[in-house]
């Protein structure tokens, strides 16, 4: 029987409205008569790439395992997971799928596992372009810490719907493998996620519907110049931050490595313009946005890599762009926290147009009043002895992205009272 709940991310799916019928489980936040579903991990999906190194989104799967491991920012007494193929070309066939709790490496922790079913299936396929949810497992989850999805994907996928830069690990083996114990059978690794694009929680302590976070930006947001698999990306701090105030919440990431506001590139995910609405504007239980993002507007026109230069976007183009992304939020009743742009010098991104570009665009974030509150970033993480650049001891070495220390910083520059 076709699920009864309601379409929550008609627009993201990108299908038609006959092929959107065949989502087994419904992308629906709640209703009168359901739980209150709450957003406790995301990452926001792009197509197959592969620029800043190798990874499987290109080759895709086929009679591999793929296991996950996230680390949720809110808990719950049951947990659902997100699954989507939204730029897939074919049909996504999940022969099978577990969640647990995570163990070492790609272990998880014995008594844990729970096998996910799809409308009441085991098995579920989800059209090109398609996302969705699984049903509600009887696993219960704290804030901050680790879930493992497990993905058995029996037939040839196509090429992949991922998120490439994940700062975390995760892992493959041949065959069917979903409900091992130990991870002695997953001896590839990837520093990507594939197909799973969020987690949510329903029950527990925290029963508030709409008090989520979700930072909206590049890769300082996505985490770059942060150590691997140890969760110290902005995001994390800020979650960790708001948790040791005795105010926790979660705190949502959709942040994309090279992602620009006004252009479209190959290999950063769609403009910021159009992933806003399916990435941010669906995602249940949220109250506040955090928007960091245009240096790579700015920059992108000057360097040709990893790919080739996108379009001169110039200051106005930018700030338009920030508008639009304003309105939309308080369209939603959403509360919007512009952030300013973190320094440059030293990096390829280094010249003085660029420079006086993020200049005005900061100016503007600082002054204009557009945005509901404004966090400085730049003055977070600036040298105060060079303002242009990012104070060495929160640098990670390519004068761009800040390193966990810088990360931890930005988190510190929120005002948790305008969240």
């Amino acid at each position: 029987m076709q699920s009864t709940n309601t379409l929550r991310r008609a627009a993201l799916a990108l299908v038609t409205t006959a092929a959107l019928a065949l989502a087994p489980t419904a992308l629906a936040d709640t209703g009168h008569h359901g739980p209150a579903w709450r957003a406790a991990w995301a990452a926001s999906p792009q197509s197959p790439t592969a620029p800043l190194g190798p990874n499987w989104s290109q080759q895709g799967f086929d009679n591999h395992t793929v296991r996950q491991v996230v680390r949720v920012t809110a808990g719950g007494t049951r947990t659902r997971i997100e699954l989507t193929n939204r730029y897939g070309s074919t049909p996504l066939r999940i022969t099978g799928a577990t969640v647990a709790r995570s163990g070492e490496g790609g272990g998880i922790r014995p008594g844990s596992l729970r096998h996910l079913r799809f409308d009441g299936r085991p098995a579920v396929t989800i059209p090109a372009g398609g996302t969705l949810l699984s049903d509600p497992a009887n696993l219960s989850v704290e804030a901050f810490g680790s879930v493992t999805v497990t993905l058995y994907l029996a037939g040839a996928t196509g090429p992949a719907t991922f998120h490439h830069f994940s700062s975390a690990t995760s892992y493959r083996a041949t065959g069917d493998h979903r409900a091992d114990v130990t991870g002695g059978a997953f001896t590839e690794s990837s520093a990507s996620w594939y197909f799973l694009s969020g987690v949510e929680v329903t029950g527990g302590r925290d029963t508030a519907r709409r008090n989520g976070v979700v930072t909206f930006g590049d890769s300082i947001t996505d985490g770059v110049g942060s150590t691997q698999d140890a969760d110290h990306r902005y995001p994390d701090e800020l979650a960790e931050r708001l948790a040791a105030a005795g105010r926790p919440r979660a705190v949502l990431n959709h942040g994309i490595a090279g992602n620009q506001v006004v252009n479209d590139t190959t290999w950063a995910g769609e403009k910021a313009l159009t992933r806003f609405r399916q990435d941010v504007l669906t995602e249940p239980g949220v109250r506040t946005v955090v928007v960091l993002e245009g240096i790579n507007d700015i920059g992108g026109s000057t360097v040709d890599f990893p790919a080739a230069a996108t379009p001169d976007v110039s200051v106005d183009q930018l700030i338009a762009g920030h508008r639009t992304l304003i309105r939309e939020a308080h369209a939603k009743g959403l509360k919007v926290i512009g952030a300013t742009l973190t320094p440059v010098k030293g990096s390829f991104y280094d010249t003085p147009a660029n420079e006086a570009k993020r200049d005005a665009f900061n100016s503007w974030v600082r002054t204009s009043g557009a945005y509901d509150a404004v966090v400085d970033f730049d003055r977070a993480v600036a040298d105060p002895a060079d303002p242009g650049r990012i104070l060495p001891a929160y640098d990670s070495g390519d004068g761009l992205h800040p390193n966990d220390a810088g990360y931890t910083a930005m988190a510190k520059a929120l005002d948790l009272d305008e969240l």
